[in-house]
């Protein structure tokens, strides 16, 4: 059961972070209200919310759940696939230290947290932009040390492989077209957006709850037939700089 999230206030500098979207710059009095919201839904879901201060130095700091992969029993500090963004990891290793024994990413490996997704006791490591073979190889021999399972799945479009992939608990998983036919989901249930609302497949469980991009009704609707309490939140601002519900928050127990 999830009772912790760390998160960290946007600085008037978000604009200035890494992306390769074409939606325009972020308006940073929205990007606040839209913080503040999500934050407030991690609440009202029951989680203890550690919001740290803005980090002038590291405009993409808000995406903290890059800098660490949590698992039950260890923090793994990654080491980011951006040089502009190496260091944001730091500040966050010393918030999780009282909760957690940390262990590092070494060079020259690179790894994003936002390619960790795991499904129970299994992780899939994405391939992709940010996060490479050696880097995936370093996460599963730590896995496998305390247990758990893992392989590597190719990252062919967005930045991440949780940009579109989340695991919805009970063998299931929701899947951006792009992703849909690969063979590590064999033995899953399969929920598939439609291609126009890809971005709507990175999503978060905390209990009987999904907190959910708003303005994807297929997205929606799909969901709604799983049985459980949708949080829709407004995401467009963070969408910009390539940053969804995921990023914004390390969750752990």
């Amino acid at each position: 059961m999830l009772k912790y999230a760390i998160t960290r206030k946007p600085s008037p500098l978000f604009y200035k972070g890494e992306t390769h979207g074409k939606l325009g710059a972020p308006d940073f009095s929205q990007t606040l209200v839209q913080h503040n919201k999500y934050c407030e839904a991690l609440e009202y879901c029951g989680l203890k919310v550690i919001t740290l201060p803005e980090e002038m130095d590291y405009p993409d700091a808000p995406f903290v759940e890059d800098t660490s992969v949590v698992t039950d029993e260890i923090s793994i500090v990654t080491r980011p696939g951006v040089l502009s963004r190496r260091g944001e990891e730091k500040s966050i290793a010393r918030e999780i230290k009282p909760y957690r024994e940390t262990v590092n990413i070494s060079s020259p490996g690179t790894l994003d947290g936002g390619d960790v997704l795991r499904a129970e006791n299994h992780f899939f490591i994405g391939q992709s932009q940010r996060t490479d073979q050696n880097g995936a190889e370093q996460l599963g021999q730590i896995l496998e040390n305390y247990g758990y399972t893992w392989e590597v799945v190719p990252v062919k479009e967005g930045l991440h492989l949780k940009s579109s992939a989340s695991y919805l608990g009970n063998n299931t998983l929701i899947l951006s077209p792009s992703l849909q036919n690969e063979s590590a989901w064999e033995g899953y249930e399969k929920i598939v957006v439609p291609e126009e609302e890809s971005y709507a497949a990175n999503c978060i469980v905390i209990g009987n709850k999904i907190l959910m991009s708003k303005g994807f009704p297929e997205t929606k609707k799909k969901l709604t037939a799983l049985g459980k309490t949708l949080i829709e939140l407004e995401m467009s601002e963070f969408e910009k700089m390539d940053g969804s519900l995921t990023c914004l928050s390390l969750l752990f127990c």
